[in-house]
């Protein structure tokens, strides 16, 4: 085959080669001609086809780990899902409860009457019990109450303590103590109780 291929080359000239005159060449100078293009036609098909294609392998690459946290997150809170849903029901409940213990607009007067009674079963001497002004905040109203008093450290505690037996939210801030007699205080306090704001 090798001597066919040598004895077709006789008498033909590479530093003559006429491509319009391709058919005329001998079989070996077709042959490494054919080759040749195919080999050309496959680098260069395997370079543009592939490069892009390992390009966008090597983005998925790069994403699978990012993904797959993604799924484990997903997944946890799928499996957790039962549990968060009677999570979010009790928190339901308990937001429910505690609207229930905020005063209305209607029950701001009786509770006002409510402290007063507890200062006085307390032993306190009441000097004043005053509504301030209303503080709209996001979700609620707050109602601050100035409360001026004198009495004893005991009465003291049992004013407070009576406080923290309301059944409607009342909080305690601001406290004053000022010594006026032995064994007496006058005492300044801010109650705040709230109501909710879609009323």
């Amino acid at each position: 085959m090798i001597d066919v291929i040598k004895n077709s080359f006789k008498g033909f000239d590479v530093n003559n080669l006429d491509f319009a005159a391709a058919g005329s060449w001998p079989i070996g100078a077709k042959v490494i001609c054919y080759a040749l293009v195919f080999v050309i036609v496959l680098v260069l098909g395997t370079h543009y086809y592939i490069s892009d294609k390992e390009q966008v392998l090597s983005t998925e690459i790069s994403r699978e780990g990012q993904l797959k946290r993604q799924y484990a997150t997903e997944s946890n809170k799928v499996a957790n899902l039962a549990g968060l849903r009677k999570q979010m029901a009790d928190v339901e409940e308990q937001f429910k409860e505690i609207r229930r213990q905020l005063p209305t607009e209607k029950e701001v007067p009786g509770l006002l009457e409510d402290i007063t009674n507890i200062g006085i079963e307390s032993g306190l001497v009441i000097n004043s019990i005053a509504l301030q002004g209303e503080r709209k905040e996001r979700y609620y109203i707050e109602l601050p109450i100035q409360i001026s008093a004198q009495g004893t450290y005991h009465q003291v505690g049992s004013f407070v303590s009576g406080i923290a037996a309301i059944k409607r939210i009342v909080t305690l801030h601001d406290y004053s103590l000022t010594p006026i007699a032995e064994g007496r205080l006058s005492i300044s306090i801010t109650a705040k109780t709230y109501r909710n704001d879609d009323e």
